[in-house]
């Protein structure tokens, strides 16, 4: 039987398994395996990676918007299909936001585009458990941003919240 899932923060060596998750997570946008590793490196303390035996299967990257240290944004969820209806998401969600690294953090933001049904069920649900509003607004549209070659991003806000 499998080890139970550990959640921590990422290390550079995980850049290309994370790189591997995400291209096995249709249809998260891919980065180059360099930005992955650099997201597992130098936003390791707002970042969180799951593994079952050494292997990656969930991965959440984020990072607090400079000019609003209170605010985390997430930038990816992925968690491998054999870990999907699990939880995983909701738990490394919440392991991140319980990290030290995070005090003064009262706001979540992401992007998430219309038919993403998962993702609206994760951050509907983590804004009903930390008992937190959640607004939409159109952020990055379609045309005016990716010139017709990506659905519009909604940009969601979860908050204030005390982490």
């Amino acid at each position: 039987m499998s080890k139970e899932i550990e959640l921590k923060a990422p290390e550079s060596r995980d850049g290309n398994a994370v790189h591997q998750l995400i291209a096995r997570c249709k249809p998260l946008d891919e980065n180059s395996v360099y930005c992955n590793l650099l997201q597992c490196d130098h936003f390791a303390n707002t970042s969180v990676v799951g593994k079952r035996d050494e292997a990656v299967v969930g991965f959440v990257s984020g990072y607090r918007i400079p000019s609003r240290m209170n605010t985390l944004f997430v930038w990816q969820v992925a968690v491998d299909s054999g870990e999907r209806g699990t939880g995983l998401a909701s738990k490394m969600l919440g392991h991140l936001l319980e990290r030290d690294s995070m005090n003064g953090v009262s706001m979540l933001e992401t992007t998430i585009t219309k038919d993403n049904d998962a993702s609206w069920a994760l951050f509907n649900r983590l804004a009903k458990r930390m008992n937190a509003p959640l607004e939409k607004t159109h952020h990055y549209e379609a045309d005016a941003h990716f010139n017709g070659a990506h659905d519009t991003e909604w940009l969601v806000r979860i908050g204030p919240f005390n982490s």
